[in-house]
């Protein structure tokens, strides 16, 4: 059985009109002024397929330019799946994403270079020495392949996180180009039950990824139908380009059949047009294109609609996530997937401060409301991630589930059946009859069955805020509980097979020498 995420009634920005002129204007872009592409690979399979395509050269590189005709994009997105399953070791926890289902599943990522610890300490007021606080110290460093494993474990015991992008990036020195992937891979995987997804440093290292994924769920057939591991592909450099690499990256991947994301991340005002239906226009176009050669290079592979726009800051031209014209953005993507019934990987609860506190909060809960609303299929960025996507907290992530039971219990239908209205004006009329018309006896049974809400889980004793010191203690009870590690067979397997991992993420082997 799948996990359920939630089911919502979309908010939409747009109207029908307004996403049919952005999709107009994308077919437009795409072939006025088109795709500039540096991989030649896949200017060839435009070419084959009816793209009009031309030698140029940019910055001293040979490159061509890819005029893709509307004809092409339109069958592609009718081969694309409208329905991707992505699988998970457990596969209670597997995901079904149907792009015109409005059903979001919450999930982490993306991959930051900063992991934040947290401590608390005890300060003394000088002036009354009676008086103690215990307040949060932060230490920002690298983050190391043990980081991610304990991400992976805290994640795996989340309640409403439904799968796991590593949030972030190891950094050890041990760690190189040729065995990272396999290092962030098996530390995710065997860490959590969850679905896993990647994105790939090294594009030699492909098939021992997926030989891992192999190993763990029995087989290559067996992987097709419990794709426990997907990737996400950075494609497109905007504006409007093809990265060689990560282009022939996406190539390689369909032609194993595996799921992945076409995402693109431009920035309003620098890489993209500030204005809302320019910024739009041109994402659109890049994620069609993007589509288009995964279903060009292999009908029917399962694709996600990716989009991270995000809005510039005006004095230093960094990204600005906590900008509402960011939520508006990634609303307005999630229409236009909706538009083409592809499921939507989206952008939520990036902010901008540097650390867990009140502006962290009001950011992340204003993007995670709105886009949990418009209906994303796979909404990411949603757990831990400070400081525009540079910095990891364990702390913050515990503090995001927290504030996503609270999203799933507000965006729940409403209970309103005639069999409810007539208990209702019964116990109206039961309360009125009595001396004290009081409706208390009626909330036990409201308890029970799950209608009515629990209080903050951080709650302080009203009047100290102790939010960050409770969700300390929280986080320190998740990372206590076990997870289930890859069996003890397969770990054997993958570490005599899959070249490159790392000796002290064998857990078995670990505690034998203990």
């Amino acid at each position: 059985m799948a996990r359920q995420g939630i089911l919502v009634e979309p908010y939409q920005r747009l109207k029908p009109e307004q996403v049919e002129r952005i999709h107009q204007a994308s077919l437009a872009i795409l072939t006025d002024p088109g795709m500039v592409c540096f991989n030649r690979t896949a200017a060839d399979i435009f070419g084959d397929s009816g793209a009009e395509v031309s030698s140029i050269e940019q910055g001293g590189a040979a490159c061509w330019l890819l005029k893709i005709p509307g004809k092409v994009v339109s069958e592609a997105l009718q081969a694309a799946p409208k329905v991707v399953k992505l699988g998970a070791r457990d596969e209670n926890n597997c995901l079904i994403l149907d792009g015109s289902e409005p059903r979001v599943h919450f999930v982490s990522g993306s991959e930051t270079n900063i992991w934040l610890d947290v401590d608390f300490q005890t300060y003394v007021k000088k002036s009354d020495p009676n008086i103690a606080v215990m307040l949060p110290e932060f230490h920002r460093r690298r983050g190391t392949v043990l980081d991610l494993c304990q991400a992976s474990h805290l994640c795996e015991h989340l309640e409403t996180l439904d799968a796991f992008i590593r949030p972030v990036n190891i950094q050890d020195k041990d760690i190189t180009e040729d065995n990272k992937d396999v290092n962030k891979c098996f530390a995710s995987l065997n860490n959590t039950t969850k679905h896993v997804m990647v994105g790939l440093t090294s594009l030699k290292q492909l098939d021992n990824v997926v030989n891992m994924a192999k190993l763990i769920v029995g087989g290559e057939e067996e992987l097709k139908e419990n794709p426990i591991i997907s990737f996400i592909t950075c494609l497109v450099k905007s504006p409007l380009q093809f990265v060689e690499d990560t282009t022939q990256t996406l190539i390689e991947i369909c032609q194993r059949g595996l799921p992945v994301v076409v995402s693109s991340a431009p920035q309003a005002g620098t890489t993209a047009p500030i204005k809302e239906d320019g910024i739009m226009a041109q994402i659109n176009a890049e994620v069609l294109a993007g589509i288009t050669l995964s279903q060009l290079v292999s009908k029917g592979t399962p694709v996600l609609y990716g989009t991270v726009p995000v809005r510039a800051r005006l004095d230093n031209l960094n990204d600005s996530y906590g900008a509402p014209e960011s939520s508006q953005y990634n609303i307005d993507c999630v229409q236009m997937a909706r538009f083409y019934k592809l499921p939507c990987y989206s952008t939520a609860g990036v902010c901008d401060t540097k650390i867990p506190g009140i502006q962290s909060s009001i950011e992340r809960l204003f993007s995670d409301i709105l886009v949990t609303l418009s209906g994303p299929q796979y909404l990411h960025c949603a757990y831990g991630l400070l400081d525009g996507n540079s910095t990891f907290c364990l702390l913050q992530a515990v503090l995001d589930d927290a504030h996503f039971q609270m999203i799933k219990f507000f965006v729940r239908p409403p209970w309103v059946s005639q069999a409810e209205i007539d208990d209702t004006l019964k116990q109206v009329r039961e309360v009125v009859a009595t001396p004290q018309k009081l409706y208390i006896r009626y909330i036990r049974p409201m308890l029970r069955s799950g209608q009515l809400s629990m209080s903050y889980p951080f709650e302080g004793d009203e009047e100290t805020d102790n939010v960050l010191a409770l969700a300390y203690e929280r986080m320190k009870q998740l990372l206590s509980q076990p997870v289930e590690h890859i069996n003890p067979v397969t770990t054997s397997r993958i570490f005599q097979e899959i070249p490159g991992i790392l000796p002290r993420l064998n857990v078995y082997e670990n505690r034998r020498e203990q």
